[in-house]
């Protein structure tokens, strides 16, 4: 079972490390394994949390040019015979990936396990409709 430090996880929910503190004392989040050391947040549950403090709207207009590398954690993996579908929710980005089933099983990329997306686009879209 995967886990991470507190203030990582406290980086991707954007709250401080007290906040995460108080989700793992609440059971909003769950602690990892019990062992010698710093405390740790079960990257699965954080995982679940993300998924619940930003939910998928499809609608959503996107207001602003985004860099091209987000730092999440998985929130889904669906494999089939050749291919692999990759959720990673970063911040309240959520950003979806078709690769290789090889690919997916080599990163052992499962729900709770800390990934990267980077995307590489000829085209950029910079929106700006609603801010002014």
């Amino acid at each position: 079972m995967p886990h991470m430090r507190i203030s990582d996880a406290a980086g991707l929910l954007g709250v401080s490390d007290d906040t995460v503190r108080r989700y793992l004392d609440s059971g909003r989040l769950t602690s990892g394994p019990d062992a010698p050391g710093p405390r740790t947040v079960d990257s699965a549950s954080l995982a679940a949390l993300l998924v619940e403090l930003h939910p998928r709207d499809l609608d959503a207009p996107v207001h602003q040019s985004a860099r091209n590398r987000f730092p999440g954690i998985v929130t889904r993996v669906e494999r089939d015979g050749v291919m692999a579908l990759v959720e990673i929710q970063a911040g309240p980005h959520r950003v979806v990936s078709l690769m290789s089933r090889e690919a997916a099983d080599e990163l052992g990329l499962e729900p709770g396990v800390p990934a990267a997306a980077t995307v590489k686009a000829t085209n950029v879209v910079v929106d700006i409709e609603g801010l002014r």
